[in-house]
């Protein structure tokens, strides 16, 4: 299984040490990238993206090899702690940059057959609302199974984490990594991206078209019988978007 982790941070701290737990419990072939090391650009709102293509974003030279890994991968980790009751902000000007990955643009077919998982710990609150800064996403790209794990460590670093809350880590990463087995190579679109993917295709055929999202899907095939989570897998893009 191939297994991309996004850390919202550049650290080592406890999001960390959660997420890269789940990656080798999971087990095979791990590629990490750390924001905002590896990729620290704020999107600006030129809105160049959506009127042509991801890749004439300014900053693409950057954000390629994170595209291309996460749709290289089986699993998509992403991981933030809380900050302020949210995602850190370099993991939320990541998710910025992909807002044509969202069903009601031009969603990648290969979404349909990944698993994902939102992580977030915090010493104290936030992590619901941390992890669903990141869900937000990984739905509405049409992964199929994305999963949200939150722990309130009580403490800044690892080696202080008590341990009974080390044990209800090691045992709900355990039972996660089991799932995640369990549903590997399967197929199918979460039921909020389906939803919103219905509700623009209905949109698409009762209203002036919009380009080049309505170009897209008609490319497809999604106006007709088509859609991005019954696309064999060999028919899909191998490369982000050109």
């Amino acid at each position: 299984m191939k297994i991309v982790i996004i850390h919202g941070q550049n650290h080592k701290g406890s999001t960390y040490m959660a997420a890269r737990a789940l990656a080798d419990k999971v087990g095979g072939q791990i590629q990490e990238f750390f924001l905002p090391r590896d990729f620290g650009h704020p999107c600006t709102g030129c809105t160049t993206c959506f009127r042509t293509e991801l890749s004439h974003c300014p900053h693409y030279e950057q954000l390629e090899p994170l595209a291309e890994a996460m749709l290289e991968s089986d699993l998509i980790i992403l991981d933030s702690p809380v900050y302020v009751y949210h995602a850190s902000g370099q993991m939320m000007s990541f998710l910025d940059h992909f807002g044509t990955w969202w069903v009601v643009h031009r969603p990648r077919p290969e979404m349909s057959r990944k698993q994902a998982v939102a992580i977030s710990t915090a010493a104290g609150g936030g992590m619901k609302s941390t992890a669903r800064d990141m869900a937000d996403s990984l739905e509405m790209w049409g992964i199929r199974k994305v999963y949200r794990l939150g722990f309130g460590v009580q403490a800044t670093k690892p080696s202080e984490i008590p341990a009974g809350i080390r044990r209800k880590i090691d045992r709900k990463t355990s039972s996660l990594a089991r799932r995640i087995q369990q549903n590997h190579g399967k197929t199918g679109c979460n039921p909020r991206a389906r939803l919103w993917f219905s509700l623009m295709r209905f949109a698409h055929k009762h209203f002036a078209p919009m380009e080049p999202d309505y170009g897209y899907w008609e490319e497809q095939g999604w106006h007709q019988g088509n859609r991005p989570w019954r696309s064999q897998i060999e028919h899909m893009h191998e490369t982000p978007e050109k």
